[in-house]
């Protein structure tokens, strides 16, 4: 995934982003490059910002 791949305003839900979280970690063999890293962090962005949805959603 590249970083311009994320539309602005769309939701995924932290299951979907966790697992392409775990995809690209398997893909890189447990060692980021500079660019992965990178995407790793948007990501985990992601990942934390849905996490905060569901919870708003339950509440």
């Amino acid at each position: 995934m590249s970083p311009h791949s994320l539309t602005p305003g769309s939701v995924r839900s932290a299951a979907e982003v966790n697992e392409q979280i775990r995809a690209l970690w398997m893909r890189a063999g447990g060692s980021l490059s500079a660019q992965e890293r990178a995407e790793y962090e948007l990501l985990v962005v992601e990942w934390a910002a849905a996490i905060q949805s569901d919870v708003i959603e339950a509440a």
